[in-house]
């Protein structure tokens, strides 16, 4: 394996054509042949590539189509120990937000918690194909919403190279290479190599540990190749980061333009607002003037026994049994500026919420070859991997109680009296969840030469992902059964597990701050346990040779066919089956099979050559017939064309179809029931208190009072019910168009290349779920309420309450999404200094992101958080005998929600207690510099480098957080993909090779 300064290979477009001239998507019967040729026999052996994009052998790399090269080299350089973290750095991936290990906990997405998926053009997982080695490989992840590759399967050590086709490619490849394909090529190389690295942030949490050994051997009729690998992400929690340990308000005054935060008195510092805990939320039905308690106001036991130097007592008048009474110690917060301040929504149990989760995966890659004649070769592949994730969390919950003396009353609620309903909160901790999930993965095929002029590939894939879940749950029947009970439950069974009922001293500071007493927590608390998987078989074979030879060169044609199955099966765990888990779904088992069969050809025309400004010009067509069992059958085309000017200057462009029949979680979903409490669900709620604090936008509020709803209306006590489910039947695939075009300057005079790419992709009849809450706030947050929006057509209210009763949350065809906007990369190499400098450089600049979800609601994101108009990365290089010196640099553009924000609420400022106040909703640009140094120990074979990430501890930027409905956030931050957690790190890696 010992090669002389073999560490310091060329760097990005150079180093990435080379070696795509060297090697094809297919295995190649020509990658490991005979050495002593000559040169004609290597020149023609040359013109026997094929790269992503195309089945046919070319002359040459070029084509049609955009393709970025991504050496997995780059990734040692700027410290990032996984693909997922690579590609996140490509321009045409890092202009979206993109599903990480930290997303997938803090939010539900596709995959399960701890996955982490890519999604190109910012259209999603679901809609980019990935390949090993040119060939299908299948989701994985836990839950029903598997779809996608989980980049935490493949290690880097086993990887050579990414491929990114730019384009939508469903002619070429099916169905899911809508945005394009991720081709994943893996190292072939002999001798061995063990290497390990650690990356240490200078502040503790998120380490980062990696070891792993590869070994290659080449035989006279074949090779083989094996890697092992073992990595830990350790778990970053959010008290090891000030930005995400403290929420504060980060507003503003307008005249004097300080902070106008609301100040904690027991601190001295800005409020800490992450989530509210240890209440009684009060539903008030006191009439007339006297009513003591102030709208909003929740009441709050006195733990520190200094609230009374802040806040009033709580006023009662002799006689009047309609007022609120509690208990000693307690106050009322929470219902005005100076009662906020006071508020406790900063609980020890976030600072120990898992952000980044604990991430251990440990694989094994086995790839061989061999050839039985002198032109056929069979081939095979097995990869196994093991990823076992867990994440810490914590959360409220709640019942609804009577106190002493309303309506049916209840003897447990000593000392509450007055006409109101209670609904004490609780914090817990018992909030956890794991998973392990086993991937497995199988090719065996066989390639070969039929003559000169034509050759041919057959392989069969199939993969497995058994994916093992656990969450910490609340038994329902523990909570629900005693809603509005009247005395104790003890003699009682619950209704569903039918245990001895224990009385939950509801009331109690103790359980209401998250100290639970052992009998509580068995009665409350359990572990529920699911299984998921998902099977793929792909089988797939073609031929692609010379049809005839025409003026200008040979026409060149592939043409093949491929059979695809997959099937899932979601076994939730038996509480969730038993729809007994309470603040969470009720689901059954999902489980969906589908077949695919699919037929495709593609051509390679030259149409001109040697003419004044056409060096040549090549036409490429490609078609595809395929048939989806669930969904019937469609055709796509694409058709391109590769004009080189000059043999410096070159034109390309292209046109393609695809369609995206709907993922099998998107069709059988399991009918799934979940109940969400009237204040997760309806933001009407006390809609005139929540404007003044700044809770709700003013287009919320209008809505709200268009549709009948008081601004002190208080909400209904029973839950909403949401109803998700399965959409086969009805759901119809998704269709796009992606155009592309293209100029490429490579000059003589120097090692330089230059290319700007044209992309643009529409979708039309785009699958999507809204969430329930999210669905019903869509529909009060629309400037188009009351003049027809179709998602309020979605829930229903109860006409004598007006409370939520049924939200219909199914997945949907929306209108449509459009992404456009330009590439550009520069390349140029030259000697310095006895030495060589590698310099290279790529942007992407977004024009538009437009989503509508409905053909009259059409909005566009472009700019906005998560979607910024401009991301580049740049590197530079010096390398001298055996140093080489590393310089890399990640771009973020400038983003903003300001015009978002404007487009709903009519104004650039928030209201926050009556006092309007400037907001934070963007954030200027950041450059993330990683830097590092690597020194070659030729004769020992060992390499070492060393270096820092986030060279200067930037930090995500601070953003307002009154829950404006514009921006995702986590503590002080906003919460994407292109922002970093962990700050500045030292990495180190070492290898030895022999």
């Amino acid at each position: 394996m010992k090669t002389e300064n073999k560490w310091f290979t060329r760097h990005a477009l150079g180093s990435a054509v080379a070696v795509a001239l060297t090697a094809t998507t297919a295995t190649s019967l020509y990658a490991q042949e005979n050495t002593d040729i000559t040169e004609a026999e290597e020149a023609e052996t040359t013109e026997k590539i094929s790269v992503l994009g195309s089945r046919i052998r070319k002359g040459g790399f070029d084509s049609a189509s955009p393709l970025d090269i991504v050496l997995t080299e780059s990734a040692l350089k700027q410290g990032i120990g996984d693909l997922g973290g690579l590609l996140r750095n490509s321009s045409s991936i890092a202009g979206s937000s993109q599903v990480t290990p930290a997303s997938s906990t803090a939010f539900v997405q596709n995959g399960g918690e701890g996955a982490q998926t890519i999604g190109l053009r910012g259209l999603g997982p679901n809609r980019t194909l990935v390949l090993i080695n040119g060939r299908r490989t299948g989701p994985a992840g836990t839950r029903g919403g598997v779809s996608s590759f989980d980049f935490n399967i493949l290690p880097l050590a086993a990887v050579e190279r990414l491929d990114i086709l730019k384009d939508g490619a469903s002619s070429l490849y099916g169905s899911d290479a809508v945005a394009g394909v991720i081709n994943v090529i893996t190292k072939k190389e002999d001798g061995g190599e063990v290497a390990v690295f650690s990356s240490l942030p200078t502040e503790s949490g998120g380490e980062e540990f990696r070891v792993n050994a590869t070994y290659g051997k080449t035989f006279d009729n074949g090779s083989f190749s094996a890697t092992v690998d073992y990595r830990k992400q350790s778990e970053l929690v959010k008290g090891d980061r000030d930005f995400y340990n403290c929420g504060e308000q980060y507003i503003f005054d307008q005249d004097t333009g300080e902070r106008a935060d609301t100040i904690d008195p027991r601190t001295g510092s800005a409020w800490c607002n992450d989530l509210l805990w240890g209440h009684v939320w009060l539903y008030d039905y006191q009439d007339g003037d006297s009513d003591n308690v102030p709208t909003g106001a929740k009441a709050q036991f006195d733990y520190d026994g200094d609230l009374g130097n802040y806040l009033p007592p709580l006023a009662n008048e002799p006689g009047n049994d309609a007022q609120l009474r509690m208990p000693p110690g307690w106050f009322l917060v929470n219902y005005d500026r100076a009662s906020d301040g006071v508020t406790n929504a900063d609980h020890p149990f976030q600072d120990q919420e898992s952000f980044i989760p604990e991430i251990e995966t440990t694989t094994v890659f086995l790839q061989a070859d061999y050839s039985i004649t002198d032109n056929i070769e069979v081939y095979a592949e097995t990869l196994l991997n093991r990823r076992e994730s867990s994440a810490n969390g914590y959360r409220q919950f709640w019942s609804y109680k009577y106190n002493e003396t309303f309506f049916a009353t209840d003897s447990l609620s000593e000392g509450w009296t007055g006409s109101q309903w209670l609904s004490p909160t609780a914090i817990t901790d018992h909030n956890d969840s794991g998973q392990t999930v086993d991937y497995t993965r199988f090719v065996a095929g066989i390639t070969g030469d039929i003559n000169d002029d034509w050759y041919f590939d057959a392989y069969v894939q199939t993969s497995k992902s058994d994916g093992d879940y656990y969450n910490d749950i609340i038994y329902n029947d523990s909570i629900v059964d005693q809603n509005f009970a009247s005395g104790s439950c003890v003699g009682q069974t619950t209704s569903v597990r039918e245990v001895a009922c224990v009385d939950v001293p509801w009331l109690s500071p103790d359980l209401l701050n998250g100290v639970v007493s052992d009998d509580v927590r068995q009665f409350l608390f359990g572990r529920d346990f699911g299984n998921t998987e998902y099977t793929q078989t792909t089988v797939e074979a073609f031929v692609s040779g010379s049809l005839f030879e025409m003026p200008a060169g040979t026409v060149g044609m592939a043409i093949g066919a491929s059979y695809q199955e997959d099937e899932i099966v979601d076994t939730p765990g038996e509480q969730t089956l038993l729809s007994n888990v309470w603040g969470a779904s009720a689901a059954g088992i999902t489980q969906g099979k589908d077949e695919t069969v699919a037929v495709f050809t593609e051509f390679s025309v030259p149409l001109l050559d040697d003419l004044p400004m056409v060096e040549f010009l090549d036409l490429e067509i490609s078609g595809r017939y395929t048939d989806v069992k669930s969904f019937g059958s469609d055709s796509t085309y694409k058709i391109g064309l590769n004009w080189g000017l000059t043999e410096e200057w070159r034109v390309r462009a292209s046109k393609g179809t695809s369609f995206r029949s709907p993922a099998l979680f998107e069709l059988y979903l399991a009918d799934q029931s979940s109940f969400l409490g009237q204040r997760a669900v309806d933001p009407c709620i006390n809609w005139g208190a929540n404007l003044e604090t700044g809770a709700i936008t003013e287009t919320i509020a209008n809505n709200c009072a268009a549709d009948g709803i008081a601004s002190d209306y208080v909400g209904g006590a029973i839950s909403a019910t949401v109803f998700t489910g399965g959409g086969a039947g009805v759901l119809e695939a998704e269709t796009s168009v992606s155009r592309n075009a293209a100029i490429v300057w490579t000059p003589d005079f120097a090692d330089i290349s230059f290319s700007v790419d044209w992309f643009d992709i529409e979708i039309s009849g785009e699958v999507t779920q809204l969430g329930g809450a999210n669905l019903v706030r869509r529909c009060y947050s629309s400037e188009f309420f009351g003049s027809g929006e179709p998602l309020c057509d979605q829930f229903d209210r109860d006409p004598a309450d007006q409370r939520i009763v049924d939200v219909r949350d199914s997945f949907i065809n929306i209108a449509s999404q459009r992404n456009r906007g330009y590439d550009v990369k520069f390349s140029y190499t030259f000697e310095a200094a006895g030495g060589e400098v590698e310099f290279y450089t790529e942007h992407t600049f977004q024009k538009e992101a437009q989503r509508a979800l409905f053909a009259d609601t059409l909005e566009d994101e472009n700019g906005e958080f998560g979607e910024p108009k401009h991301v580049a990365s740049y590197s530079l290089s010096y390398l001298k005998n055996n140093w080489s010196l590393d310089w890399a640099v990640n771009y973020v553009g400038a983003v903003s929600n300001v015009q978002s924000y404007f487009d709903r609420v009519g104004r650039n400022t928030a209201t926050y207690r009556g006092q309007e106040v400037d907001i934070v909703l963007g954030a200027e640009s950041v450059m993330y510099h990683n830097f590092s140094g690597a020194y070659s120990f030729d004769d020992e074979g060992i390499l070492v480098r060393i270096g820092l990430s986030n060279v200067f501890d930037k930090e995500p930027p601070r953003v307002t957080t009154l829950n404006l409905g514009e921006l995702n956030s986590q503590g002080n931050s906003a919460f994407y993909s292109q922002y970093l957690a962990r700050g500045r790190s030292l990495f180190v890696n070492a290898s030895y090779e022999f």
